[in-house]
């Protein structure tokens, strides 16, 4: 047996014997697989919050612009370039958050050959939220710089929108995972996003301030993680400070995501764990 090894704790925990983390190895897997499909999903994750940004932005928002001067004083495309970069976090989030776990843990069964290899459950979490954290950083660094191209970005500060929108994919991405964990088929996933993604889609304040909805609506939308997404992304690009409403932004978004580790770490060791 080779020296780079991983040996097994008495209570199963994979210990590398060459120091690097086996959590990286999980990763790595991850990167490989993605390094060989990327291509199929670079339309969904990248070209269409482009699009929609120039559609949105740049044709809409001509006429916006033109008969209200904008969002409160701000230019349409600044109000929702920032929007529809947390909102196409939360589409990645969750798309790979679902039938990827559906599949590791009942149809290729990827996860349990990770166990077996051996790595732990936390290893097997921690590599696929990990890798999913760096992708979303790559697709909203790119992002970013279609964002500097349009004009959309006030300061340099702005550059800490894309942390910000890693953060707001993995509030809803962790979560998901432990739910999709649970879950015996895959039949579940259309009404998620049905009744999940798309009212977070309309309602969270990326194409109009949350303010403009009906009263009794705007606490329901200040629920989603979305909403708080939204919000952190938009004043950053804008420039608007840190303020209490950031506290508030990230503290929210920081504990849909921890709380989505704990329980993915539950759910996933409940069916790895046999």
């Amino acid at each position: 047996m080779s020296s780079d090894r991983a040996t097994l704790t008495p209570r199963g925990a994979a210990q590398p014997r060459n120091g690097w983390p086996t959590w990286l190895r999980s990763i790595w897997h991850n990167w490989f697989f993605y390094s060989k499909t990327w291509r199929s999903g670079v339309a969904t994750s990248f070209l269409q919050p482009v699009m929609y940004l120039a559609a949105m932005g740049l044709g809409v928002g001509a006429l916006v612009n033109k008969s209200s001067g904008g969002v409160d004083g701000v230019p349409y495309l600044d109000f929702v370039a920032p929007g529809l970069l947390a909102a196409s976090m939360l589409q990645i989030g969750v798309n790979e958050c679902t039938y990827p776990v559906m599949g590791g843990l009942k149809w290729v069964k990827s996860y349990f050959a990770k166990v077996a290899a051996p790595l732990s459950v936390a290893d097997v979490v921690i590599g696929h939220l990990g890798w999913l954290a760096l992708r979303c950083l790559m697709v909203a660094s790119a992002y970013f710089i279609v964002m500097v191209a349009f004009g959309a970005v006030a300061a340099p500060i702005g550059i800490l929108v894309i942390p910000a929108a890693a953060l707001s994919a993995m509030s809803t991405a962790a979560p998901t995972a432990a739910w999709a964990a649970r879950q015996e088929d895959d039949t579940s996933f259309a009404l998620l996003f049905r009744l999940g993604v798309l009212p977070m889609f309309l309602f969270s304040g990326i194409f109009y301030p949350v303010s403009r909805l009906p009263g009794w609506l705007q606490p329901v939308a200040q629920l989603s993680p979305l909403t708080h997404g939204a919000d952190l992304c938009r004043s950053l690009t804008l420039d608007a400070g840190f303020g209490l409403h950031t506290v508030v932004d990230l503290a929210y978004l920081s504990a849909f995501c921890i709380v989505g580790v704990v329980a993915s770490l539950r759910s996933f060791r409940k069916v790895l764990v046999v």
